[in-house]
């Protein structure tokens, strides 16, 4: 996604500067109109401080906490049903919110509300770099047709379900993390510590090693020699891909390769579908226009190329184009969700399609992260046993040999 810096006119006739993201010049367009009727002077900013941007990182920053802020919907929706006004009602979450970057948001969102601002302004302007673009858009949309309850209730089911998938994914992928930072500090600490242990006991042995031993005398060498070396390259891949990241034409590569990783790639894939289906279902819930919701949508892809491939398709649907033949030319998410989406547009029931859609990429997901980690716990441990033994047996080959020799 490109940075443009513009000029526009203000509702007041005054004159503002800004910067903006977009996929393209009139994407970027588009999102200055949003907030301001006239747009004098559009370029795009270049590229070339992009790489300073990893000494400029925010530490610490504010972080969206999901389930406090999936509370916050709920409590919301079941607030606004009671019939309570909009006011009282962000007091009333305000004054029992606990996390305290939410709470500061409602805090100020109430006092504007109370200057006469509206519910949705308030909150794009005090929440923009922390709240998710689809609740914003969700909330204008809802505050517009007069079911802001609806809204919200969509809203805390939509994260609720997100909140789900990310707790299952990250709760699996504990123990086979724990696992392998276990096995690389094991043979660390034997290649270092213990090894060269016997490595001063073979000295000794005038006879020839054993040819497992030999080697495992010239790795506990190497290990002791260049540790420093090993932990530079590591970092310096590390800092070469950061930075390849931030480039344009890097972080797209990054995004294809991520798709075409063996059984990473086939997740990412599925995590792309389940994103795509479930937001546009619910943007298309909270009443956005088709062309709108698919905007909102391509910004809350995580995988960039994705992104980027949906947010074009916006262009399409504006020439007249449906959906679901824009998604074949774009060739980005699966088959299955293309043929779904255009089933649903001849039928006239996108939504109900695309959240029946969503349900089943929500479950692939889950499924092939759970085949992903049983494939992956096993070869960990697998390794880890098969190194111990070429150890054991190294070791134990030279001292048979060592007794032999008496």
């Amino acid at each position: 996604m490109a940075t443009y810096k513009y000029s526009a006119l203000s509702q007041d006739g005054k004159k503002v500067n800004g910067v903006v993201e977009g996929f393209d010049e009139l994407d970027a367009v588009a999102r200055i109109k949003e907030r301001y009727s006239i747009v004098l002077q559009i370029s795009e900013v270049q590229e070339k401080g992009k790489g300073s941007s990893l000494l400029s990182l925010e530490i610490g920053g504010n972080k969206l906490n999901d389930k406090a802020f999936t509370l916050m919907c709920s409590q919301f929706a079941v607030i606004l049903k009671a019939g309570v006004p909009i006011r009282r009602t962000v007091e009333l979450i305000a004054e029992k919110m606990t996390d305290k970057p939410l709470k500061r948001i409602l805090e100020n969102v109430a006092k504007d509300v109370e200057a006469g601002r509206s519910l949705s302004t308030s909150f794009a302007e005090r929440g923009r770099k922390l709240l998710p673009v689809t609740f914003l858009e969700s909330i204008r949309a809802g505050e517009e047709a007069g079911s802001l309850d609806v809204a919200f209730e969509s809203a805390a089911e939509h994260y609720t379900r997100q909140s789900k998938m990310k707790g299952k994914v990250r709760g699996a992928l504990i123990y086979p993390v724990f696992v392998l930072i276990v096995a690389i500090i094991v043979v660390i600490v034997l290649m270092v510590k213990v090894v060269p242990t016997f490595t001063a006991m073979f000295d000794s042995y005038d006879a020839e090693l054993p040819l497992p031993t030999q080697m495992l005398i010239a790795m506990s060498g190497f290990f002791q020699k260049y540790w420093l070396v090993i932990l530079g390259v590591g970092a310096a891949l590390g800092l070469f891909f950061k930075l390849y990241g931030n480039t344009e034409s890097g972080r797209l590569n990054l995004a294809r390769l991520q798709l075409k990783l063996p059984v990473l790639g086939n997740i990412g894939v599925l995590n792309a579908a389940s994103q795509f289906a479930n937001t546009m279902a619910m943007m298309l819930q909270a009443g956005l226009p088709m062309t709108k919701a698919v905007t909102v949508t391509s910004r809350v892809l995580t995988n960039y190329h994705v992104s980027q491939s949906v947010g074009k398709i916006s262009a399409r649907l504006e020439e007249g184009h449906t959906l679901g033949a824009s998604l074949r030319e774009a060739n980005c998410l699966p088959e299955i969700l293309v043929d779904m989406t255009a089933v649903g547009e001849e039928s006239g029931e996108l939504e109900q399609t695309l959240s029946m859609t969503a349900a089943y990429y929500d479950a692939e997901l889950e499924q092939a992260t759970a085949d992903a980690l049983a494939k992956l716990e096993p070869t960990i441990l697998v390794f880890l046993a098969a190194f111990a033994g070429f150890i054991v047996i190294a070791i134990y080959m030279a001292m048979f040999g060592m007794y032999a020799a008496m």
